[in-house]
């Protein structure tokens, strides 16, 4: 079984997981701001090199060669360096850390166990519609990885029993695990998601609007893919109501986030 473990750094805490056991990983709180990824690595890897994108809730999956090409150089007057756009960064090589932050968007960490290479992935809804974890997944397979060794968490995010949305919201999420031949508008998207085993969906008190849940909707994505249930963690906290570990958008509308970042070996 798949276990949850809180850590501390500098008495800050983080979680980890146990299915990312072989590699220097966390899910940091919100304890941590406003430190960026080059600081809080050192909780990880200080020898690591960090790696992170300008978060556009896409599907575009980079490696760190991509990310370097697509930076211009630095002058003086810049205080930040112009990221490229993306959602998703998966290694080519040791020692090279991954990181994504969320509010209440899903932070997946992805490993192989035969490579050692990592993957970090912003997943809010538009980027699980638009599959984004799947492609990261095919980008692994190109650069070597076999599903069967690949090891997924799915980090702390809004829960769905919290997380209201449109119904024309979760159908366009119910369309990346449903053929649109099955199902082609909004009311027989839902009726056919109502029949999955644990459905990532519930009812809500307010006409047009349904419960979503994204994570749910993420691990059903990988299941499709042929990953088992045992090579996939979710992690049972959510941000929005746990104000005092995480920030939460949804609950405060502040642009407020904590980060997840994996090392590879």
């Amino acid at each position: 079984m798949n276990t949850w473990h809180w850590q501390t750094w500098e008495d800050l805490p983080y979680l980890t997981c146990s299915l990312l056991e072989r590699w220097e990983h966390g899910f940091f709180t919100s304890a941590f701001s406003p430190r960026a990824p080059d600081q809080i690595v050192d909780a990880l890897q200080p020898e690591a090199q960090v790696y992170r994108v300008h978060q556009v809730h896409g599907n575009t999956v980079l490696t760190p060669s991509e990310i370097e090409m697509g930076i211009p150089g630095k002058n003086e007057d810049e205080q930040e360096l112009v990221r490229p756009q993306a959602d998703g960064i998966l290694t080519e090589q040791s020692q090279q850390a991954v990181w994504v932050c969320t509010a209440d968007c899903t932070p997946v960490l992805i490993g192989d166990e035969k490579t050692g290479q990592v993957a970090a992935i912003h997943a809010g809804w538009r980027g699980t519609a638009a599959r984004i974890v799947p492609n990261a997944i095919a980008r692994l397979v190109e650069l070597g990885s076999c599903l069967e060794d690949l090891r997924v968490a799915l980090g702390p995010a809004i829960a769905g029993e919290v997380y209201q949305v449109s119904e024309s919201v979760a159908a366009e999420v119910a369309f990346s695990i449903i053929p649109q031949n099955q199902a082609d508008t909004t009311n027989s998207v839902l009726d056919f998601w109502q029949q999955f085993p644990n459905s990532p969906i519930f009812d809500d008190s307010e006409p047009g609007k349904v419960r979503l849940d994204v994570r749910r909707v993420n691990a059903i994505q990988l299941e499709q893919l042929g990953l088992h249930p045992e090579q996939v963690a979710i992690a049972p906290h959510c941000t929005y109501q746990q104000p005092e570990y995480f920030f939460s958008y949804r609950r405060s509308r502040l642009k407020q986030v904590q980060w997840s970042g994996i090392v590879s070996n």
